[in-house]
């Protein structure tokens, strides 16, 4: 009996593995959430005394995903294994660290409790096949950037375009859509936003949206196929403006507020995993 058998013969132990293993997952993304862009801005840093002809200065701290260890901000103390385990650590230190009593932002345990639930989701959703492999990472990468740009305003090339060859290179294999619907899906969805932004911008002599929310459409598309571009674009949008209303409401003023549109993007795309064609079976179905 193969390994595959077994956890499809035993769903319960195969939705527990997925459970552990999303935890430590979770874990992982907190560290990319918190790293990738400061790594970007040393980078960026660089780049720009290069340009402008200045000596590179001694940086305080190199980062990368791995070194240095996993430490607290405040008091640079490294935390220790056994203070690292996700959910039970943050539980028993109160949310504070062991050290200098620092609160331990609440994104370090709402990270991995929601990369969690939606790993388990997906996971029962799909049962053992390729295809909750595939939207395993499409979910880890997701919550990722959605992070990183409530945080930063930022969609970086790093997760968007690891995204988009994903989704290709799932679709050699018709994982969830065939290469022909993948390769058109990452054009359209990269033409749609460019082609909006250069016609706001034309009009307003404003800048509407950055272009990593042009490549996280394109990703989208690459991954789930161009007919579910404009169930993406619509539900992002509607989300977006009724967010954008909100704060208004609550900020008490109307003056132009950039609101990242990434996370409405990826919380889209991700319904659209799940349940894209019940959405538009239903929509034909009552419209049509």
């Amino acid at each position: 009996m193969s390994d595959l058998s077994i956890l499809t013969d035993h769903p319960d132990a195969f939705l527990l593995l997925i459970a552990l293993l999303s935890l430590l997952v979770g874990s992982f993304l907190n560290v990319v959430i918190f790293r990738l862009p400061r790594m970007i801005q040393q980078e960026w840093g660089q780049e720009c005394r290069h340009y402008l002809g200045l000596k590179s200065t001694a940086e305080t701290e190199r980062l990368n995903l791995w070194l240095p260890r996993s430490h607290c901000p405040a008091c640079k103390k490294v935390i220790k294994p056994w203070h690292n385990i996700p959910l039970v650590s943050y539980l028993i230190l109160r949310g504070q660290c062991v050290n200098c009593k620092t609160t331990i932002p609440l994104r370090y345990p709402l990270v991995e409790l929601l990369c969690c639930f939606a790993s388990v989701y997906v996971a029962w959703r799909f049962g053992v096949t390729a295809q909750t492999a595939g939207a395993l990472i499409f979910t880890w990468i997701l919550i990722a950037l959605t992070f990183i740009d409530v945080e930063h305003q930022l969609l970086p090339d790093q997760l968007t375009l690891l995204l988009l060859w994903i989704g290709l290179v799932l679709s050699l294999f018709s994982v969830f859509v065939p290469s022909s619907d993948a390769i058109i899906g990452a054009i359209l969805g990269y033409l749609i936003f460019a082609t909006i932004q250069a016609l706001f911008q034309f009009a307003t002599g404003k800048r509407g949206m950055g272009q990593g929310d042009y490549k996280l459409l394109a990703a989208l598309g690459a991954y789930l196929g161009w007919h579910e571009l404009p169930l993406i674009i619509l539900l992002a949008s509607t989300i977006g403006i009724v967010m954008g209303i909100l704060h208004m409401v609550m900020k008490r003023r109307i003056a132009s507020v950039a609101l990242p549109f990434g996370p409405y993007l990826a919380f889209a795309g991700w319904v659209a995993l799940l349940w894209g064609r019940d959405i538009m079976q239903l929509y034909l179905h009552y419209f049509f």
